[in-house]
C-alpha cells in the first residue's frame, strides 16, 4: 500500500475531509470535523508508513497483542488510538482497510445526533 491507496480509501468515506492541522506533513482524515486517521508524509517518505486510527479499547488490546505492526497509538490516546505499521509482514492490506472502516464508524457512531442527520443527508 502507498500513502495515495490510503488517502483515496479514506477520502471516498461518507463526509470525509482532509486537513493538515497541525503541520504541513501530517495528513488528518476527518468525517464531521472528528479525526478518524492521521499520518506523517515525511514517515512515507522515509519508508516508514503508519497510520494512526481510532479503535475500541478491548479491540486496540486484542490487536497489539495479536499483530506485531500494531502498538499503542503515537503521539495519541494510547487507550483509544492505534499506530498501525503498513507494508509488513504481518499487517495486510485488507486489515489496515477493516481499522480504516472499523476507525470511521466508531468516530461517526459517537457523533451528536444532529451530526449523524447531516452525515446521513449527504
Amino acid at each position: 500500500m502507498n500513502i495515495e491507496e490510503l488517502r483515496d480509501f479514506c477520502i471516498q468515506k461518507k463526509g470525509a475531509t482532509e486537513h493538515f492541522p497541525f503541520d504541513e506533513v501530517t495528513l488528518v482524515f476527518k468525517v464531521m470535523g472528528k479525526m478518524f486517521a492521521l499520518s506523517s508524509l515525511r514517515k512515507w517518505e522515509k519508508g516508514e508508513e503508519s497510520v494512526n486510527l481510532k479503535c475500541n479499547p478491548e479491540k486496540a488490546i486484542e490487536l497489539r497483542d495479536n499483530y506485531e505492526g500494531v502498538k499503542p497509538g503515537f503521539h495519541s490516546n494510547k487507550k483509544h488510538w492505534n499506530t498501525v505499521t503498513i507494508n509488513t509482514s504481518d499487517v495486510a492490506d485488507e486489515l489496515v482497510f477493516e481499522l480504516v472502516n472499523h476507525s470511521y464508524d466508531l468516530v461517526v457512531k459517537g457523533l451528536t445526533k444532529k451530526l449523524q442527520k447531516e452525515l446521513a443527508a449527504l
